[in-house]
């Protein structure tokens, strides 16, 4: 039983380090650049460890996009817009450093070759952005007549779209200020007055202490 324990602790350990070694590879090279043996040498392991974890480089490159919206969790509890305000400010500050986010990041424009389109990362977070919204307009903290899903459209096409002139620009070093900014401009015609009165932002809602 023992044995089996350790077998599986380190089977968990081989994958993680496969998954790091493939988005940091991702990130560098993009999906069409980059190659299982680049993946398996990066992460200190053979092509037959490579192989037994995974079939391809694309289901390596599926697995590490399906799991962005995993990886956000915002430091503090919160629900509704608050929270969708939190989600998008932690992954802009997360995608600072993360290797995985910055994966999702690059293979955002390559995804097609990998992933079908209702998995795809603006599939994904769409559906997050939608749920904190449907919740804010339980609570009451949206305008009346604010079409929720075509704003969590709107904001997860705005955070791509930051992304990627923040990294053109200057690396990412302000994509939180830019969605701060995406969120200021679009508050007022989309929330309450009492609402967007009570939202926090800055980097001590979306870093832990």
């Amino acid at each position: 039983m023992a044995g089996r324990v350790i077998r599986q602790e380190r089977a968990v350990q081989t994958r993680a380090t496969l998954l790091r070694a493939a988005a940091e590879v991702f990130a560098e090279s993009g999906y069409a650049g980059s190659n299982v043996s680049a993946i398996a040498e990066r992460a200190g392991l053979t092509l037959g460890a490579l192989y037994f974890h995974f079939r391809n480089k694309g289901h390596l490159a599926r697995e590490i996009v399906l799991s962005q919206p995993d990886l956000v969790v915002p430091p503090h509890p919160s629900t509704g817009l608050q929270h969708a305000v939190d989600v998008t400010l932690t992954w802009a500050y997360q995608l600072l450093d993360n290797p995985v986010l910055l994966a999702g990041a690059r293979l955002v424009m390559e995804q097609e070759q990998f992933v079908e389109p209702s998995e795809n990362s603006h599939q994904q977070w769409t559906r997050v952005i939608s749920s904190d919204l449907h919740e804010a307009k339980r609570r009451r903290e949206l305008r009346a007549g604010v079409d929720v899903d075509a704003l969590a459209r709107l904001v997860v096409n705005a955070c791509t779209g930051a992304q990627m002139h923040s990294h053109l620009e200057t690396r990412r070093r302000d994509l939180p200020d830019r969605v701060e900014e995406m969120w200021q401009c679009l508050l007022p015609a989309v929330a309450v007055p009492s609402a967007v009165k009570s939202l926090q932002f800055g980097a001590s809602r979306a870093k832990s202490a």
